[in-house]
């Protein structure tokens, strides 16, 4: 017998007056993974998110939580789910112990299991130490492992992270990305949103693109990759200031697009063959543009969402839509 999907969702439409947000998305979320959703800002990420985790109502189409549909059996869904926000839910003025405490309260435990439950996931969580603090004098880091913490206090099913590292440090992300990856090791679907590419490439099983408010690329990680059939060129400048140059060099002798990473002196492309990466290292040399490295594989899955989106992920403002 197949197993029921942990998230099944079929013809999935939301407007907000005469915008339509969700158009018609299908999504299947395979219990036991970690499904990254990646999308650029307005196309519906949150929204999706919200109606999943029964905050939001669909206007129509059919969205189940292993089985239970969201609407008509939300209370059941509530019981095997857990759900974290772009921005950690925590109370600053309160110790990190009474954070999860008073969340176990409000969960219907009895005080005394509350505490029990708190401190085994201060304990997992390597927060113990700090536990007596205030947790607005906790990192960045902290904060969101706290926060993450008081999602699994009733241990769900189905876990939401919308976004979960955004701001942090990368030391602070990897810390999450261990404990995501522990969840799953114990049990628990993760449903992740994320604008960081690298974090979908690191912990998702699947990934769905969408726009403009439908799913409009899915697969693992791999298959996406594929799916725009080139391999990229990473070049690193010696010079920072003749990126420009250099991208007009690698436009003009790859026909196609340079994208622009973060570090000034980084740009990459798509390429078809090996032999144009060889060619355009070599018009870069003549032009007096000297790098100091290069690089020739697989697209990245920043490429993957630039070419099917038309917009760079690393280009989005690290926020999401508020609807």
């Amino acid at each position: 017998m197949e197993q029921e999907a942990a998230v099944d969702v079929r013809g999935l439409r939301k407007a907000y007056g005469n915008e339509d947000v969700l158009k018609g998305l299908d999504l299947r979320v395979e219990q036991g993974t970690v499904y990254g959703v990646l999308g650029p800002n307005g196309a519906g990420k949150t929204t999706l998110i919200s109606i999943l985790s029964t905050l939001l109502a669909p206007d129509s189409g059919s969205v189940r939580i292993f089985g239970l549909d969201v609407v008509r059996e939300a209370d059941a869904v509530r019981r095997r789910i857990g759900l974290t926000g772009q921005f950690a839910a925590v109370d600053e003025g309160m110790s990190g112990r009474d954070n999860l405490v008073l969340f176990g309260r409000l969960a219907g435990y009895s005080a005394k299991t509350a505490k029990v439950r708190a401190e085994q996931l201060l304990d997992a969580f390597g927060l113990t130490d700090a536990a007596g603090r205030s947790a607005g004098k906790y990192s960045g880091g902290m904060r969101r492992r706290l926060d993450i913490a008081a999602a699994m206090l009733v241990a769900p099913d189905l876990l939401f992270l919308d976004e979960p590292t955004t701001g942090l440090d990368p030391r602070s992300r990897s810390e999450v990305w261990d404990i995501v990856r522990a969840l799953v090791d114990h049990g628990t679907t993760v449903v992740l949103t994320t604008q960081y590419l690298e974090e979908a490439d690191q912990l998702a099983d699947r990934v769905a693109v969408i726009g403009e408010g439908a799913v409009i690329a899915e697969g693992t990680p791999a298959e996406l990759k594929a799916s725009i059939g080139s391999g990229s060129i990473q070049i690193r400048l010696a010079d920072p200031k003749q990126r420009g140059e250099a991208e007009q060099v690698l436009r003009r002798v790859l026909q196609t697009e340079a994208r622009l990473h973060a570090n000034p002196a980084e740009l990459s492309a798509q390429v078809s063959d090996p032999r144009q990466a060889a060619l355009a290292l070599t018009e870069l040399s003549e032009a007096g543009i000297y790098t100091h490295q290069y690089s020739l594989g697989e697209p990245s899955l920043d490429e993957v969402f630039l070419t099917l989106t038309g917009r760079s992920a690393q280009a989005e403002p690290l926020k999401e839509e508020n609807r």
